[in-house]
């Protein structure tokens, strides 16, 4: 169910998801609230769950994670079981920044992060395919991103 937002509350998630750092005395005068006013909304969005977190953004490339990949997967069984353990070894991969549950040909999709070609195919082969219950796994390798934003457009909502 959607949670109906007026235009404070809008202004709020619009400037903490341009910089989740910002302090509320700042978003305060940007957003034209007393500190406290502000402080309590942003409060109320956090507890309405509308704000899930607020995480910094890490640049992978920085670090020396040159391949970022999509991995299409399916299971085989599929059922609550092989699901079930699919997704304990998906949440202790620290390779595996994001997983999709998919409709159509593919059970699931992987966003994969890994140093090298070397690696994201150890991690492939010693790690992700070791579970069982993955019958395939089909891989697109990311050649330049165009766009990436975690940016909901608030005015739409």
């Amino acid at each position: 169910m959607a949670i109906m937002l007026d235009n404070i509350d809008k202004a709020i998630l619009r400037e903490l998801q341009g910089d989740a750092s910002i302090t509320n005395i700042d978003l305060s005068k940007k957003i034209g609230l007393s500190p406290s006013a502000c402080l309590a909304r942003t409060k109320n969005l956090v507890e309405t769950g509308v704000i899930k977190k607020f995480a910094t953004i890490v640049d992978e490339k920085k670090l020396g994670m040159e391949v970022l990949a999509f991995a299409l997967v399916n299971l085989s069984p599929l059922n609550r079981e092989t699901i079930h353990s699919f997704l304990e070894d998906v949440n202790r991969f620290p390779q595996v920044q994001e997983c999709y549950s998919l409709t159509g040909s593919h059970d699931y999709l992987l966003k994969i992060v890994a140093k090298d070609m070397d690696r994201y195919r150890d991690f492939i082969i010693d790690s992700l395919m070791q579970n069982t219950t993955i019958s395939s796994v089909e891989t697109s390798m990311v050649m330049g991103i165009e766009k990436r934003t975690i940016y909901v457009p608030i005015d739409e909502v």
